[in-house]
Parts: C-alpha cells; sequence; structure tokens
C-alpha cells in the first residue's frame, strides 16, 4: 500500500546526473521555479533562468551561486504577458544554444483581479496558458532537432478540476470570477500538454509532453492576489493556511523535477504529490479530471490558441 507521504521517497536526492543538460525555466526566480532551478544546477544542468523582472532574476541566480558557487545558470527576460517579449526571448535563445533538453512551463498568476496583458487577454489566461503555449511554439524546433529525448513539462493545479473552457468568452468580458478565470487557465495547462504529446506522436517526433501540478505548496503565488485586491484579511488568513497545511516550496517543485528527469516518464503523465489528498508528499503519476482528457476540447483548444497567439505549429 502506497504510504501517506507518496510513491517511492522519490525526492530531488533521486535525480540522475544532470550535466551537459539546457534547461529553460519560466518563473525561474521564486517559489516552485526557484527551488527547481537551484537542483537542476546542483545536478549539474545549464539553466537558462526565464524571468519577467530580470532584476529578480539576477539576485535569485546570485543566492543560488551562493549555495552552488559551480552552477550553470543564465538570466533572461520573459514576460509571459506580452507576446512580443515571448517572440524575442525565444529568438534570442535559439541564437545563443542549439539544444534544448527540457523546457518547464512553470511560471503563473493565480486569483488575481481581472486585468489584461498587453495583448489584451485576460491575465491568467493569457499568462499562464497562451503565454506558454506561444512559447512553446516558438522552441519546437529546436526541442526537435535536440538528441535524447527532450521533455516539455507544463505546470497545472489540482485546481483544474473546477475548470471549464469557456469558449464562449475566454477573456471573461461579460462577467469575472478570480477562481474560476484561474481554474479554466489550469485546465488548459492539462489539455495542452496532452494535445501536444499527441501532436508529437501523430508526427513521430521524438519529444516528450506531460503536466505536473504541486499539490498545495507555501509560494508567493498566493499571496499576489490579496495584495493586489488590497484585502488584509485575505493576506492574513493565506498565510495561516499556508503555515498549517502547505509543504515547502522545495517539496512542490518535485513532481516537476520528477516529470522532467524520471526514467518512467514516457509523455501523456500527469505528476502530482502522492500524500495525503494530493496536497502533499513525494510524487506519483495520477489521474486529471474527465475534462482534461477530452480530445475534442483540446483540439478545439489549440486551434483558438494558434489564432490569438499567431504562432503556427509545424507538423
Amino acid at each position: 500500500m502506497r504510504s501517506i507521504f507518496g510513491s517511492d521517497g522519490w525526492t530531488k536526492s533521486s535525480m540522475p546526473d544532470q550535466s551537459g543538460q539546457t534547461v529553460v525555466l519560466t518563473g525561474a526566480n521564486s517559489g516552485l521555479g526557484y527551488e527547481a532551478t537551484k537542483a537542476f544546477a546542483e545536478k549539474g544542468a545549464h539553466v537558462v533562468m526565464a524571468c519577467r523582472s530580470v532584476e529578480r532574476g539576477e539576485s535569485a541566480r546570485d543566492s543560488i551561486r551562493e549555495q552552488f558557487p559551480a552552477a550553470s545558470l543564465s538570466v533572461r527576460e520573459l514576460d509571459l504577458a506580452d507576446l512580443e517579449s515571448v517572440r524575442s526571448f525565444a529568438e534570442s535563445f535559439v541564437e545563443e544554444y542549439d539544444s534544448l533538453d527540457m523546457l518547464c512551463n512553470n511560471a503563473g498568476v493565480m486569483a488575481v483581479p481581472r486585468q489584461e496583458t498587453e495583448d489584451g487577454f485576460e491575465m491568467q489566461f493569457g499568462v499562464n496558458h497562451l503565454g506558454h503555449f506561444a512559447l512553446t511554439g516558438h522552441l519546437l524546433d529546436v526541442l526537435e532537432s535536440t538528441s535524447g529525448q527532450p521533455r516539455v513539462v507544463t505546470h497545472s493545479s489540482g485546481v483544474h478540476e473546477r475548470g471549464k473552457i469557456e469558449f464562449d468568452d475566454l477573456h471573461w468580458e461579460d462577467s469575472y470570477d478570480k477562481w474560476s478565470a484561474y481554474a479554466q487557465s489550469k485546465l488548459a495547462n492539462v489539455l495542452f500538454a496532452y494535445e501536444l504529446d499527441r501532436r508529437l506522436r501523430t508526427a513521430d517526433v521524438d519529444v516528450l509532453s506531460t503536466a505536473c501540478h504541486p499539490g498545495y505548496a507555501a509560494t508567493n503565488l498566493q499571496k499576489r492576489g490579496p495584495e493586489m485586491a488590497g484585502s488584509r484579511l485575505r493576506l492574513a488568513a493565506m498565510k495561516v493556511a499556508n503555515a498549517v497545511l502547505a509543504q515547502s516550496a522545495e517539496a512542490g517543485a518535485l513532481p516537476m523535477l520528477y516529470a522532467a528527469t524520471h526514467e518512467e516518464i514516457t509523455g501523456g503523465e500527469y505528476v502530482g504529490p502522492g500524500g495525503f489528498a494530493n496536497m502533499r508528499g513525494t510524487p506519483e503519476i495520477q489521474n486529471s479530471s474527465e475534462r482534461s482528457r477530452d480530445e475534442e476540447t483540446a483540439e478545439r483548444l489549440w486551434a483558438v490558441s494558434e489564432e490569438l497567439t499567431g504562432v503556427e505549429y509545424s507538423g
């Protein structure tokens, strides 16, 4: 029987050596992204830290190097709320690098007051899904040309189970509920990960795509919504919940690291913590929601995403 702590006690020390691997990780300067960057660097990978704020990215890089002086890290500006920034990041990456072993679509926003991206998308759908959809499309050629079965790992959330893709009002212009919008964006993450994997298999491309979720991990992500809304009560409640219920950011990063490096990953999986209510514990392969497996919805979302971003995937 599986223990309440997870499947097999897998931790970052279980990761294989990553020497010679190149990783692009969005949102690498804080929370789960920071912990994953640190783990990759400790194992010898070169990590391109794709951050909205270069200043915060460089501060995070310096902090990691204090622990691991030999860490191979590069900070690049990437604002997922701006498709021009996404395109510029990808172009600069392929100019400097000729291989990409892992793309970790990690950055995101959660339950923020309604606002729009530079391109007029609802912020959560725009950043969490469309920005990563465009980034992956721009980097697909370099992924395809990399030997050794590269991986795309897209970070979702258990909240995706509450999500529904509102095709008639994707950007919540008629009415806005911050948690429903967040759930939609996280469902979109899983639909995208699965559809990408199906398309890669059909095209006989040796790149794997998988999804993961961190359970309930204490990061700054939970604080941003209450801070932006100016709600001291919600912020205080969130801090209490984090202290009582959440696992650490280091533990929350494990499903992403597992999905990116574990040998049993073959594409199309959903990885999350295997402990209490799938909110904490060591990672395992799990089942995502029924809606996330709806191939018709996934194909429709893909077509809409290509139209909105102007990024068309070859093949």
